[in-house]
Formats: C-alpha cells, structure tokens, sequence
C-alpha cells in the first residue's frame, strides 16, 4: 500500500516497479522520478565518503599520538563515518523536514538505527524512577571500576588492572551512559532502542550476538553484510561474513594501536560465527545447545573463553594499561 501511495504521490521511478514488480521496497519511494541513474550512484556514494576518508586521516596520526590516544581516535573517526553512512541512507524527506532531530542523532545519540530514531509521531514513555536508577547505578559502578584499575592495581599488575578498566568502561558506557542516553530520548518521544538488551539472559549465541549485544553494530553488519551475502550464498555464508567483518574492524581499532596481535580479533569472530553455525546444526539442536541451561551454557563457553583473543596481552600491555596511567596521571 505505501508502494501504491507513492506511485499516486508521483514519487517512485516506474522503471524500478516495472524492474521489480509489486515487491518494490519502499526505501526506492525517496528516488526523484526522473532522476539518472549516474546521481543516483553519486549519491549513495556521499554516505561512503567519510567511511573511507576519516579512518585514513586517523592512521595517519598513528606514530604522532600515544597508542591508546589513537586508539580512541580511530574508534571515534570509524563511529563517525558509519554513523554519516546511516544518516544519509535515511529517507532524504526527513533528513530535510527534522534537522534538529538530524544534530540529534548524529551528535547525542550512539545507535545506528536512523529510520527508527527519526520515526514520527511516537508518544513519550514513562520512565520508571527503577530504570533511571538502574542505569545511574551501572555508570557510576563501571566509572568506579576504571579509577580503582587506575590506581595503583596498574603499576603492580598491569595485565589485571588492564582487564578491570576494559570492564569498567563497558559498564559505564555501553551499559550506563548509552542507556541513560536511550532514556532520556524515549522519555521526550523518539524511539531509541537501548544498545545492550540484558545480554545475560542469552540462551544461544546466535541470542546473544542478535539481539542483546552491541544492536547498534549489528544492524550495520546485518543490513552491509550479512543480507548481500545471504542473497548470493545463503545464510551461513551471511553470518559467517557479518562476524568476520566485525572481526576485522575490531582487529584495526585493537591490534593496529597495539602494533601486535593482528589477527586475534577476527579469529576469535570467526569462532563466535562457527559457534552460532554449530548451534543450529542438527548435532546442535539435538543437543540443546540453542536453547535452556545447556544454550547458556555453551554461549558463556563460546563467548567468554577466548576472550583473551579479542583483548590480547599487546593490546592490554600497550593501549589499555598506558591509557589507566593517562587517567591517574
């Protein structure tokens, strides 16, 4: 019907219906009618650019910044460039229409999911004083983390004062900060869904890595890889392709800072991509391991166990444990 809607409105290129029939997708609806196909390429190439461009001009710092300054500066330049890439994918009739909602989003809110934040005429949430409090508490204890590793625990083991302040910032962040930051947009009306989902309650991998994790990523990795390769391959190539492309952002914004290490990260992807494939084999549904105690179970096992691959000793040694110096300093 919205298909329909937009054909009345003069907004779709009948070349596309007559292309792909009544299937048409309603993200075409935002293609002038007469617009070349060389602008439209144009186009979509803009929200590329600064994918491309911010990420070169933070390797080029590398030997001018501490590591673990570069580090954040290349984690923040890639944030950036995705962040713009889901910006300009959005329908070009709300970036136009809501440009304070547009600064919003780019500038005060870390998920990915721009249709969803920009979706109109949602009514406010109450919040819960329980909610606000949950994720004060959980900012304020992950804060409390980092200093504490910051202290002397990094001076006399820096490899376990290291692996404190990894977890302290996660807490602050991911689980603290972020959630506030979702809470407080629900609360005036925008749909910000929360980046973490209670990962714990995971009772598969394929839970836990789709739906409780880090969403912000995952629809990127979803929507950029896992659906070219799943309409080409099948599903098992998407998924293994999805984890590996995570595997080899998370290898440059770990083992380049570190210089050492290369390889880690996207191995330990791979395993959580193998593990999820596992899972949902025959061998894996006889066994229970999607689902219940023996799903949890192995999820913890997978997930958990290699995590020294993902965090190696170069990166804790060279980035995390200079980093907790910076912040007791």
């Amino acid at each position: 019907m919205k298909a329909l809607e937009a054909v009345a409105l003069g907004k779709l290129d009948m070349n596309a219906i007559a292309k792909r029939g009544t299937g048409l997708a309603v993200a075409d609806s935002v293609r002038p009618f007469n617009a070349a196909p060389h602008r439209i390429r144009a186009q979509e190439w803009i929200g590329w650019i600064p994918l491309a461009a911010l990420p070169l001009a933070a390797l080029a710092l590398r030997d001018a910044l501490p590591a673990w300054a570069f580090m954040w500066t290349l984690a923040i330049a890639i944030f950036a460039g995705f962040k713009w890439q889901t910006w300009w994918d959005a329908p070009a009739a709300r970036r136009r229409e809501n440009w304070r909602r547009t600064l919003a989003y780019l500038l005060l809110w870390p998920g990915m999911g721009a249709d969803e934040f920009f979706e109109p005429g949602l009514h406010p949430r109450p919040i819960a004083t329980g909610e606000w409090l949950a994720a004060i508490a959980k900012t304020l204890a992950g804060a409390a983390l980092s200093f504490v590793a910051a202290g002397d625990v990094v001076s006399r083991h820096p490899m376990v004062a290291g692996w404190i302040g990894m977890i302290g910032l996660v807490l602050a962040l991911h689980f603290g900060a972020f959630q506030l930051i979702a809470l407080a947009w629900q609360r005036v009306g925008i749909r910000a869904e929360p980046i973490m989902r209670r990962p714990l309650a995971s009772q598969s991998l394929g839970e836990f890595w789709g739906k409780r994790w880090n969403l912000g990523f995952r629809k990127l990795s979803h929507a950029l890889v896992f659906q070219p390769l799943q309409k080409r391959f099948g599903t098992g190539a998407g998924a293994l392709g999805a984890f590996i492309a995570s595997g080899l952002i998370h290898d440059l914004v770990i083992s380049v800072p570190a210089r050492g290490g290369y390889g880690l990260p996207t191995a330990y992807f791979l395993l959580q991509g193998l593990g999820a494939l596992a899972e949902r084999s025959s061998t894996g549904r006889r066994l229970g391991l999607g689902r219940g105690l023996r799903g949890r179970l192995w999820t913890a096992l997978v997930a958990m166990a290699p995590l020294p691959c993902l965090f190696h000793p170069w990166f804790v040694m060279r980035v995390m444990a200079p980093f907790l110096h910076a912040i007791a300093g």
